[in-house]
């Protein structure tokens, strides 16, 4: 065992750390409550109010309701103080928020209030770390919860207070960072918008045509549709692009189905290239990307159809399929009932405006370019430091790296 390191029930630990129950190192855990409903004096706009639902993020700051005074005396709920770290013992186990401002909770939360040898934030990272373990200590057949008992019974890696600060602090410093790239990118997309919104915009001079015109449309024929018998795994088969496929305008391949060769060489008209178009016609209608990179042999499943043989900058193309103007068209005009869809023909007679000039497509579509690779650039900063800062927990957290060493 390395020097300075000692074993424990929970793994190995640096000699100067302990192992408690979190109900140990904690002053009071305190619970919460809902109003009645058919109050309605009970139910306002004083009082956060915060549920599970408002768990979605650990980094949460806003409640969907509110409460008043009055229906924070006549429930069980209690104010917690901003700061106070605030966690799900049923659905969302393991997740924590600690908000900015006073709250109260419902009875699906509690508040833990850590006593003087445990860091507020030191423990806000260590529930993040620890997320996935406490999830799988809930019981029960439809819900999983977690009892207050066995919440208090969470046993906890401790280091001194001083290494739980200056832990806090690097952890604290990135998930900055973090944030700051995240509003970089927010505005860098308004900034996109509102440029779409002025260049693609028709002009005098622009030419307008039929969507049919200016490319080829394709999509899965529905007697060459495929079975759950024609999916294999992967390596063995060529993808076969989905909606889930397409986000934020292009293409992710971290999760696909794949299809056998034999089906994907029935179709050799929806094999999809580089420079091709894709589009969604059926359920998530309008998603769309520019193909710019593919893994692999492509090709459709039937809710997608490609655009081919493209008579104009195909990126512009791309952008003008995306710009809200052609969406909020396609939302007008969708028919269908619990599936909504488009059929080829439709799409195909859709009219769109673009300049004739093929040195103004490549211009404009260039600038829109240059946005959308600085949003790309931005976002892979994100996922390195996102990346950067899982690494660390895991290091800080379990010791394996001393900050008070360094």
């Amino acid at each position: 065992m390395k020097e300075g390191y000692k074993q424990t029930e929970v793994g190995v630990i640096p000699n100067d750390w302990t192992i408690n129950d979190l109900g140990e190192l904690t002053e009071k855990i305190v619970g919460g409550g809902t109003p009645s409903r058919s109050n309605q004096l009970y139910w306002g706009q004083e009082i956060p109010w915060v549920t599970v639902k408002d768990f979605s993020t650990f980094n949460s700051c806003q409640t969907q309701e509110y409460i008043t005074q009055e229906g924070l005396r006549n429930s069980a709920s209690h104010l917690i103080p901003k700061g106070v770290i605030i966690t799900s013992t049923r659905m969302a186990l393991g997740k924590a928020v600690i908000y900015k401002v006073d709250v109260s909770i419902n009875q699906d939360l509690k508040a833990i209030f850590p006593s003087k040898e445990l860091y507020t934030w030191y423990l806000y990272y260590w529930f993040q770390l620890n997320s996935k373990s406490i999830e799988k200590l809930g019981s029960g057949s439809t819900v999983m919860g977690l009892s207050l008992p066995d919440l208090r019974k969470i046993k906890l890696k401790c280091p001194p207070l001083p290494e739980q600060q200056a832990i806090a602090e690097v952890l604290t410093d990135t998930d900055n960072l973090i944030q700051a790239l995240e509003k970089q990118i927010a505005k860098k997309r308004l900034i996109k918008q509102g440029v779409m919104q002025k260049l693609l915009t028709p002009k005098e001079g622009w030419v307008k045509k039929r969507l049919g015109d200016v490319c080829s449309i394709y999509g899965r024929i529905g007697f060459r549709g495929y079975t759950i018998n024609d999916i294999v795994k992967k390596h063995e088969g060529a993808i076969s692009l989905s909606p889930s496929n397409i986000i934020d305008n292009k293409l992710d391949f971290s999760k696909c189905t794949y299809i056998s060769w034999d089906k994907y060489n029935e179709s050799p008209e929806i094999k999809v290239y580089e420079g091709d178009i894709v589009f969604v016609k059926t359920a998530s209608i309008g998603k769309t990307a520019l193909v710019k990179k593919l893994p692999q042999e492509t090709t459709l499943n039937p809710q997608l159809i490609v655009f081919k043989d493209i008579k104009i900058n195909n990126a512009l193309l791309s952008y003008f399929l995306s710009f809200k103007d052609f969406q909020n068209h396609i939302k007008a005009i969708l028919v269908g009932g619990v599936v909504p869809t488009l059929s080829q023909t439709q799409i195909a007679n859709f009219l769109i405006s673009y300049p004739n000039s093929k040195l103004e497509q490549d211009e404009v579509a260039g600038f829109l370019m240059d946005i959308d690779s600085e949003i790309e650039n931005l976002e892979q900063k994100l996922a390195k430091v996102t990346f950067l800062k899982q690494g660390l927990m895991q290091q800080l957290l379990t010791g394996k790296i001393r900050l008070n060493q360094l």
